[in-house]
């Protein structure tokens, strides 16, 4: 099966002349898709893959398991590159087990055909970096993981690194999402700050963060909430040779085969155990307005020995259901380096980078497509039954 997009005329683009740049919202990836830039060879794309600022991307038929990861050059394709690296051939069609710490690439269903003046950007599923799998696009001819070049034509591999869990996956399951954008609409540190004075970004306790505690760089800073009693619960601590958990089954599993809670020390703060991984939850409420779309960025190492949150992407109307208030809590994905590493409560450990919609998707996060984590008071994925509720 071929999912890469033929050679032929340069598509036009999909962003009305006098439109401002940005993530390009539900309705105008609608129209990329009837204009075929993004195509599934002899597969339909479902409705339910369109989000309100991304695209779901598909698992193919196949994948190779790999001796170690790689990138391709600016000369060479993925799969000449792939051709001495891997050394196993898996059928994905009926299921199969993918193994710890063994990197797979996988040809994904869906290819693009991108206009010059459009790119594209890759990112994790939510459900998949709860599971700490790690997973990664890559395209011919790139040195970049996950960033697509504007007027890309070919076809998309996704690497897939299982990391404390053996999966199970098969074809046409959904590990990762693109977002299609024009330009730069990237907002400074002196416009989110203006942002949140017209439409609180962060809440605390139900209220909107006051401006002077605003914490911004490069971005809003996001804090750890380690508090409360200790038989209250903070996050949960993944274990080891646990069974292999399947990604196609939703609430099928029991938590407890997985997890250890996790409960604070006096004076709150938690140690993490080295390479061993934790869902914890934000101190913060988020809301993400419809007319913006926000992507938590990868922790800074020069702050410690810390990996906090694989980059993910919220949707617009993330936190903001209606009749609710205090945004909804972004569940973190951390991992300590080489040793043990203490984090306190409110310690910001991550940061969200907003950008402007090209126009106001016409779909939001929330009920109406089936979201799983809008406001949510748990860290844990969609796969696990009877979900505890963090703090209690």
């Amino acid at each position: 099966m071929s999912t890469t997009p033929l050679a032929g005329a340069v598509p036009p683009s999909a962003v009305p002349a006098g439109q401002s740049t940005g993530v390009l919202p539900a309705q105008m990836l609608r129209t990329a898709i009837a204009q075929d830039w993004i195509t599934a060879g002899d597969w339909r794309i479902p409705a339910e893959s369109v989000q309100p600022a991304s695209v779901d991307l598909r698992l193919g038929d196949h994948a190779w398991a790999l001796r170690c990861s790689f990138l391709p050059d600016s000369d060479s394709t993925v799969e000449e590159k792939v051709q001495d690296i891997a050394f196993e051939r898996i059928d994905l069609r009926d299921g199969v087990t993918l193994e710890r710490d063994r990197p797979y690439l996988v040809p994904l269903i869906e290819g693009l055909a991108l206009p010059p003046d459009i790119r594209a950007k890759a990112n994790p599923k939510s459900s998949t970096g709860r599971l700490d799998v790690f997973t990664r696009v890559l395209t011919d001819r790139n040195h970049r993981f996950d960033e697509v070049a504007a007027g890309y034509r070919g076809a998309l591999y996704l690497e897939v690194v299982p990391r404390t869990f053996a999966i199970r996956v098969k074809t046409g399951l959904a590990l990762n999402q693109v977002r299609l954008m024009s330009g730069d609409a990237r907002l400074s540190d002196e416009e989110l700050t203006a942002l949140h004075g017209r439409c609180p970004l962060l809440y605390r306790d139900g209220k909107p963060v006051a401006p002077g505690e605003l914490s911004v760089g490069d971005g809003l800073f996001v804090s750890l909430d380690v508090s409360g009693p200790a038989e209250s619960i903070v996050g949960y601590r993944a274990k080891k040779n646990s069974l292999p958990i399947d990604l196609t089954k939703v609430g099928a599993l029991r938590w407890q085969d997985f997890w250890e809670p996790v409960h604070p020390e006096s004076g709150g703060r938690i140690v993490l155990e080295p390479e061993v991984f934790y869902l914890l939850l934000s101190a913060e409420g988020v809301a993400i307005p419809p007319q913006y779309a926000a992507e938590m960025l990868a922790y800074d190492p020069t702050a410690g020995e810390l990996r906090t949150h694989y980059a993910g992407f919220f949707d617009p109307g993330f936190g903001c259901a209606a009749g609710a208030t205090g945004g909804s809590r972004a569940a973190l994905e951390v991992r300590a380096r080489d040793v043990s590493f203490m984090v306190e409560h409110r310690q910001p450990v991550c940061k969200l980078a907003f950008e402007r919609m090209a126009q106001e998707p016409d779909v939001l996060y929330g009920s109406q497509i089936g979201s799983n984590y809008q406001g949510q008071q748990t860290m844990l994925s969609k796969h696990f039954a009877d979900r505890p509720v963090s703090g209690g």
